[in-house]
């Protein structure tokens, strides 16, 4: 499924879970819809399992959002205390659609806990009280940690232990039967050798071929490069290697202590969630990581350098980046805000020393490269997501790998292949709802949760859309609407680009003069590189009208990613 297809679904107002494999564009889809939501005056709830996912997209975790914070059970007199609150009782009844990050990390208990909560402030029995819910995230991912703990006073709890460790089994998931968009385009990774490898790990098809090129990328202690950022499985690795690293560099740290403000709980979110330390150590030479989006573009998160030296004014550290761009590094803002007001707010520097990281302080970002150290592997998709963050296989320095570095849960590829064919039936459906019909659901959505509609001028390509879905050829639309035939055609070469007319459906373009030439007209846009008409016209010397050429270009095979 395109973002585009998935992006139409979300607008009716359908649950939905969005997944997809690492880089296929599942935060852009999820950041396009609340862009959309907001211009009808819906503000959207977006929050994460984890404090990490929640400060990536500018949200909080689902648990502070809810009221529950850290419980895993829930009892009458928890769940009067939650909605005796008025901050989380006007959040949740404000909201009309809750989207949930990371989804995978989720337990199915709290996510049962969350649908309670938000049931009982809202007053409404269906599953959320009523509101769409959109789960985001890939089950390939690192999976929920569960705590073994002694159960007591089961006889109040209003959620009863479980065995069961992912989400989509719990009874909350089926109550709201999710409709499935499975994206399938890739928009992170360059390289086809590491996204076939990707590939045959997420179908348990990872063979001695792909074996192989692992082990051209492994590297032996001695040779391991400084400068790039080293993935571990366990924290006491990422901090020996950090301490190590910058205490060979022989000159005194500059110490940025991080600055907060807010309630303690919410502060004690942000500073999990946030990839700079609480107090930050550097030094020239240090190599560091951003760990946050310049507004600016100037780097993202992700973003690799090395300090250079420290601003003789304000003392800030000046990072010279891969590119060769140097850039002095001013404090940045962390915060947790609701309808326009801070509720609490962390500043720290953007960076971390970048010698070493955990594999799930990795999960999200995307790295030009990574020496791995995939030797103490001991949960299943921990190898998966450590390949997975970077852009290409050069990318990667492996150190090592055990017998679950490669290997993902059993049960994620059983339910993964449900997910294809859920989402394949998906497409199915909505390609067969007129596109008028499909704007119809996405108004009365907008208006059943109190939305404004925009105020939009007379969509001159949807008249040409209902009048082509009548079967009219393009004289025939030209004629009724009183517009001139290559008009009708710049409405067509529109509505194709949005898929709302199929390519399939475009053969009663077709003329004999234009079926004859069609394979020259083609190669003439493909050997200029150019996907204007002019320069096509001159090289044939006017042999064939604009219109034409035009015909001839929206019948260009779609080019396969």
């Amino acid at each position: 499924m395109t973002q585009s297809q998935a992006l139409v679904v979300l607008k009716t107002g359908t649950n939905v879970f969005l997944t997809g494999e690492p880089g296929s564009g599942k935060s852009y889809v999820v950041n396009a819809y609340a862009a959309y939501l907001r211009t009808h005056g819906i503000e959207p709830a977006v929050t994460a399992s984890t404090g990490i996912a929640a400060t990536h997209i500018g949200g909080m975790t689902v648990h502070s959002w809810s009221g529950i914070g850290i419980k895993t059970k829930l009892d009458v007199r928890d769940l009067k205390y939650i909605t005796s609150n008025q901050y989380i009782t006007r959040r949740i009844d404000h909201a009309s659609v809750l989207i949930i990050e990371e989804v995978s990390m989720l337990t199915p208990e709290r996510l049962s806990l969350v649908d309670i909560v938000c049931r009982q402030v809202k007053q409404n029995h269906e599953p959320f009280g009523g509101m769409q819910i959109i789960f985001v995230g890939d089950f390939f991912q690192l999976p929920p940690v569960v705590k073994r703990e002694t159960q007591q006073h089961a006889q109040t709890e209003l959620i009863a232990p479980s065995p069961i460790r992912f989400a989509y089994d719990g009874p909350t998931w089926m109550s709201i039967n999710p409709t499935i968009c499975y994206l399938t385009e890739q928009h992170r990774q360059e390289d086809g050798d590491l996204l076939e490898l990707l590939s045959a790990i997420r179908h348990n098809a990872f063979s001695t071929d792909h074996l192989y090129h692992i082990q051209k990328r492994k590297i032996v202690d001695q040779v391991i490069p400084d400068t790039v950022p080293k993935l571990f499985s366990h924290n006491a690795d990422v901090d020996r290697i950090n301490d190590e690293v910058l205490g060979k560099i022989p000159e005194k740290s500059t110490v940025f202590p991080m600055s907060y403000q807010g309630p303690d709980s919410l502060v004690a979110t942000l500073k999990k969630g946030c990839l700079s330390p609480e107090c930050l150590s550097l030094k020239v030479g240090a190599a560091v990581m951003f760990t946050k989006n310049s507004p600016k573009g100037q780097f993202v998160n992700g973003t690799l350098g090395v300090v250079e030296v420290f601003d003789k004014t304000k003392g800030y550290p000046i990072v010279k980046m891969r590119n060769g761009q140097k850039i002095m590094v001013e404090p940045m803002d962390w915060i947790i805000e609701e309808n326009g007001r801070v509720l609490a707010q962390i500043s720290q520097i953007p960076l971390r020393l970048a010698w070493a990281i955990t594999v799930h302080k990795s999960q999200g970002m995307s790295l030009d490269e990574a020496v791995m150290d995939l030797s103490d592997v001991f949960e299943f998709g921990q190898g998966y997501v450590a390949l997975s963050r970077v852009r290409r296989l050069s990318g990667v320095y492996m150190v090592g790998w055990n017998a679950r570095a490669f290997q993902v849960h059993p049960d994620i590829l059983v339910k993964d292949d449900e997910f294809r064919r859920a989402s394949l039936d998906t497409e199915t459906k909505f390609s067969t709802i007129p596109p008028i019909a499909l704007h119809h659901m996405h108004d009365t959505f907008i208006a059943r949760v109190g939305g404004k509609r925009k105020k939009e001028k007379p969509n001159t390509q949807r008249e040409t859309l209902v009048l082509w879905n009548e079967g009219k050829t393009i004289a025939q639309i030209s004629n009724v609407r009183k517009l001139k035939e290559g008009t009708i055609l710049e409405h067509i070469e529109k509505l194709v680009e949005r898929d709302e007319i199929q390519k399939s459906d475009l053969s009663r373009l077709l003329t004999p003069t234009i079926s004859r030439a069609l394979s020259n007209i083609h190669s003439a846009f493909d050997e200029l590189d150019d996907s204007r008409l002019s320069p096509v016209f001159q090289k044939f010397n006017g042999t064939y009208t604009y219109e034409e050429l035009r015909i001839a270009r929206i019948l260009i095979p779609s080019k396969q990613s």
